[in-house]
């Protein structure tokens, strides 16, 4: 039985996406936003650390971030990857902080890369008294050159397969016996 490789699934870089936490900041965070406080609770909470009901922690040093990553074609478990954090708050900039441990999601809801490190961020803001600002590039993105290791392999298939078929770009004679 002949397989066409369009059969396959999987064979494509896969987008994947975290919720995650940036600390460290030098007072440029989000501050008391709910879901960032709601965040840092059930961070706290793996931790072993239980925030009393009631209290508001002052987070002005940490900001809630999406995390977003290509997983590349044939990635294998403990490969790393590049990964973007972004912010989602009002934070002004990311310079200085470090991500806390975060799980990157595929399309499919599963856990498929782990992200955590420092962050470097191309941009920066600055701000004096009498209101004047200055910003070049944007603060409040940044990277982590492999930040994440991946967990999860996406199946591919080709595993599973008996039979491949190529399709030649340049087909001639000569290359199709040395493929």
């Amino acid at each position: 039985r002949v397989r066409d490789l369009g059969a396959f699934q999987g064979v494509r870089t896969n987008q994947l996406t975290g919720y995650g936490i940036v600390v460290g900041l030098p007072g440029t965070g989000d501050d008391n936003l709910e879901y960032l406080t709601q965040a840092m609770r059930g961070v706290s909470g793996r931790m072993g650390l239980q925030l009393p009901p009631g209290v508001s922690p002052g987070l002005k040093n940490a900001a809630a971030v999406m995390i977003t990553a290509d997983l590349p074609a044939f990635a294998k478990p403990g490969q790393r990857i590049d990964v973007t954090v972004s912010t989602i708050g009002k934070a002004k900039s990311l310079r200085g902080g470090a991500l806390i441990m975060t799980p990157l999601y595929g399309a499919d809801g599963q856990i498929y890369a782990m992200a955590q490190g420092n962050l470097a961020v191309g941009g920066l803001g600055i701000s004096a008294k009498d209101g004047s600002q200055l910003t070049v590039n944007v603060p409040t993105v940044g990277r982590i050159a492999e930040g994440a290791s991946v967990e999860r392999a996406v199946a591919t298939g080709f595993d599973g397969g008996t039979t491949l078929r190529w399709n030649l770009f340049a087909a001639d004679f000569l290359t199709a016996p040395r493929v």
